[in-house]
């Protein structure tokens, strides 16, 4: 089992809880970005650089991803993508995508583009809250706690 992060847009704190975790649990985690990352000095983590453009980064995650990876995105195509091809997805407010819930979450992305589109102002996502921040890393040690 390895870890890949959607490591373009995932909060620096998110980044270092996943950090710990895979410390602790000698869990490989892969950092996947289309530009240099930090990256601690580890046996078990390392960051991939991607080429620039649209949705690399998250094309070669799901290339990469095999069955029971975790992936941490808030990009709910590269989700969906993830948990049909057997891995998991988890996004860096806490929540575990399955693939009863991906649906759901593509329909509101799709109506809220559909939304920006025609013009309404949709805002964007609250910032990244000390809740949001314990939510991810209870559920991240959940998920770890699985696997043994």
């Amino acid at each position: 089992m390895r870890i890949w992060v959607d490591a373009d847009a995932c909060p620096k704190v998110i980044k270092e809880i996943l950090f710990r975790a895979a410390e602790r649990r000698q869990i490989p985690l892969t950092l996947v970005a289309n530009k240099l990352l930090y990256c601690p000095p580890s046996q078990v983590i390392r960051a991939l650089q991607v080429p620039a453009g649209f949705d690399v980064a998250d094309n070669k995650i799901v290339e990469l991803t095999e069955l029971g990876d975790l992936v941490v995105t808030a990009d709910i195509p590269l989700a969906a993508a993830v948990i049909e091809k057997g891995g998991h997805a988890l996004n860096p407010r806490g929540e575990l995508y399955t693939k009863d819930t991906i649906r759901e979450r593509l329909t509101m992305r799709d109506f809220m583009d559909v939304l920006r589109s025609s013009g309404v102002e949709t805002g964007g996502p609250a910032a990244l809250s000390q809740s949001d921040r314990q939510t991810f890393a209870n559920q991240l040690d959940r998920f770890l706690a699985r696997l043994g």
